[in-house]
C-alpha cells in the first residue's frame, strides 16, 4: 500500500458485501440445492472482482497487495481441503466396506422414532465432546444417523438440525476442540475458565434445544416399523453386517483420542475400511466394476473408485439406493472450489481494509457490557459471512475488541465465551462459509434445508445477547486478575 492509499469509507467497504448478497439471494432461489456447483462461486468472484476494481480504482491499492492477501487466506485453509478430501475418501469407505449400515442396522435396533430426534442430537454431542471435532462427528457417526432417521421416515432438515446442533454443542465446550482453544488463546483466557464460563449460555441453549427435538419426536408421525424393518432387511441382504466392523469407529475414536493430527487419523481410518471392504464386502467391488470374478486388477480398481469417485448400489429400493451411494474425494470438489473463492473474497475484503472499515461501525456502540456483547455478536456474524472461515473469524473478532474491553474494565472470559456464541456454532449456517459449504456436502442436505432445525446454533448467539441484559455473572474490574493475564494456550 503507498502513500496515496487510503481506508476505505464504511459505506463504499460495504458495496461489495452488499454484491454478494445480492447476487446470492439471486442464485440460490434459481439453482437451489444446485447453487453449489458454480453459480455461488461466481458470485463470490464477482464480489471479489468488485472489491478489487473499488480499492485499486478510488483507493490506489496495488494488485500485488490485493493478490498477496488472497494468496495468504487461501494457504490458511489448505489443511481444511486436504481434511476434506479425507472426509470425501472416509465417507466412501465408511459406507461401502459395511461400517455405515451396521451402525444403521443396530441403530434401527436401538432408537425408538419418538425419542429419535433427541437421541441423535446427545449421541452427536458426546461423541463430538471426547472427539473435539463436529466436523469428524457429522462425517462419521452422523451419517448413519442419517441413515436411521431416514428409515424412521423424518424430514431430513429435522435429522439434520439435530445432529449439527449436537456436533456442534461439544465442539463448543470440548478442550479437545480446536475453536475452543482458538477463542480463548486469541482473548487471553484460561481454556478452563473459558469452557465454564460458556455453561451459562450454552447449557440453557442445548436444554431448549434437546426440549424442542423430544417434544417434534412426540407429535410427528413416523413411518413406524414397517418401514425400519424394511431399511434394515434391505442392508442386511446388500451388505455383510458384522459387529467387527464396529471396530473401525472405535479405532478412530482411539486415534483421536491419542490427539494425532486430523489428517493422519482420517487417512488411517479410511485406509482401515478400504481393508474392510476386501474382507467384508468382495461383491460390492463386484457390483461397482460390473465385473464377475474378483482378481487384483478387479478389485483394485474397484478399491480405488470407492475411494475418490461415485459409486452406487443397487438394493431394489430408490430411497435405500440413495443412502448408500457415495461421492468419495470427487463429491467434494465443489466445495473445495467454493472454499477457494470464498478465501478469494476475504483475502481482497481484508487486504484492502474494507474489513477494518467496516468493523470501526461497530466499535462505536460499545459504552456498557450489554452493547459490547451485541457488538461482538454482530461482528461475529458479520465475519462469519464475510471472510467465510471460522477460525479467521474467531482471530478477527477477538482481536478487534480485547483492547476494547480491556478499556472498558470487561473480563476476557466475557469476550471469549461471545465469540464463540456469535463465531463457532454460527459457521455452519452460512452456505459460503467453509462449515456450512462442508457439513451440507457431507450430510447431502442443503444448507438453507437444515438451517431452521439448528435450534443449539440459532440460540446461542441469542442466548448470550439476554444473558448480557440480565448482567448474570457479568463483571466489570477495576484492574485485570492475576489468573486473568494474557496467556498462550497450547
Amino acid at each position: 500500500m503507498n502513500k496515496k492509499t487510503r481506508i476505505p469509507n464504511p459505506i463504499v467497504a460495504l458495496t461489495p458485501l452488499a454484491v454478494l448478497v445480492a447476487l446470492l439471494a439471486m442464485v440460490i432461489p434459481t439453482f437451489g440445492g444446485d447453487a453449489l456447483l458454480g453459480g455461488s462461486q461466481v458470485s463470490l468472484l464477482i464480489a471479489s472482482a468488485v472489491c478489487v476494481g473499488i480499492a485499486m480504482i478510488k483507493y490506489n491499492y496495488k494488485w500485488s497487495v490485493l493478490e498477496e492477501g488472497m494468496a495468504k487466506n487461501i494457504k490458511k485453509v489448505t489443511p481444511a481441503i486436504v481434511i476434506l478430501l479425507l472426509i470425501g475418501a472416509i465417507s466412501g469407505t465408511w459406507m461401502l466396506s459395511g461400517v455405515v449400515p451396521t451402525l444403521i442396522y443396530y441403530g434401527l435396533q436401538i432408537l425408538t422414532p419418538q425419542f429419535f430426534l433427541a437421541s441423535c442430537c446427545i449421541i452427536c454431542a458426546i461423541v463430538s465432546i471426547i472427539t473435539g471435532s463436529s466436523w469428524t462427528t457429522i462425517a462419521t457417526i452422523g451419517m448413519a444417523l442419517l441413515g436411521i432417521g431416514k428409515a424412521q421416515g423424518f424430514d431430513e432438515g429435522w435429522i439434520a438440525g439435530a445432529i449439527i446442533s449436537g456436533a456442534y454443542f461439544g465442539d463448543k465446550i470440548s478442550p479437545l476442540s480446536d475453536t475452543t482453544v482458538l477463542a480463548s488463546s486469541t482473548t487471553g483466557t484460561k481454556l478452563f475458565t473459558h469452557i465454564r464460563y460458556m455453561l451459562i449460555t450454552t447449557v440453557p441453549s442445548i436444554i431448549i434445544t434437546l426440549g424442542i427435538f423430544t417434544v417434534a419426536g412426540l407429535v410427528m408421525s413416523h413411518s413406524g416399523n414397517e418401514q425400519s424393518e424394511l431399511f434394515a432387511g434391505t442392508l442386511a441382504q446388500t451388505f455383510n453386517l458384522s459387529p467387527w466392523l464396529l471396530l473401525v469407529p472405535v479405532i478412530t475414536a482411539c486415534l483421536i483420542l491419542a490427539k494425532l493430527p486430523t489428517i493422519i487419523t482420517l487417512f488411517i481410518s479410511s485406509v482401515i475400511a478400504g481393508i474392510c471392504i476386501l474382507l467384508f464386502q468382495p461383491h460390492i467391488l463386484l457390483q461397482i466394476v460390473d465385473g464377475s470374478v474378483l482378481d487384483f486388477a478387479t478389485g483394485f480398481k474397484a478399491l480405488m473408485t470407492s475411494i475418490f469417485g461415485s459409486t452406487s448400489i443397487s438394493t431394489g429400493h430408490a430411497e435405500i439406493d440413495a443412502l448408500v451411494a457415495t461421492r468419495g474425494m470427487r463429491g467434494m470438489m465443489d466445495t473445495i472450489w467454493l472454499i477457494i473463492c470464498a478465501m478469494c473474497f476475504g483475502g481482497v475484503m481484508s487486504a484492502s481494509n474494507m474489513i477494518s472499515s467496516i468493523t470501526n461501525l461497530f466499535v462505536r456502540f460499545v459504552r456498557k457490557p450489554v452493547s459490547a456483547v451485541c457488538s461482538t455478536v454482530g461482528a461475529g456474524l458479520f465475519f462469519n459471512t464475510c471472510t467465510a472461515d471460522q477460525y479467521l473469524s474467531i482471530i478477527l473478532t477477538g482481536n478487534l475488541f480485547k483492547d476494547l474491553y480491556q478499556s472498558r474494565r470487561l473480563e476476557s472470559r466475557l469476550l471469549s465465551r461471545t465469540v464463540e456464541d456469535s463465531v463457532t456454532v454460527t459457521s455452519v449456517l452460512i452456505p459460503w462459509n467453509s462449515c456450512g459449504m462442508t457439513q451440507a456436502t457431507v450430510l447431502g442436505v442443503g444448507t438453507l434445508t437444515y438451517l431452521p432445525y439448528c435450534f443449539f446454533n440459532i440460540l446461542s448467539p441469542l442466548m448470550s445477547i439476554l444473558v448480557a441484559f440480565t448482567g448474570f455473572k457479568i463483571k466489570q474490574i477495576i484492574t485485570q486478575p492475576k489468573e486473568e493475564n494474557i496467556t498462550k494456550v497450547a
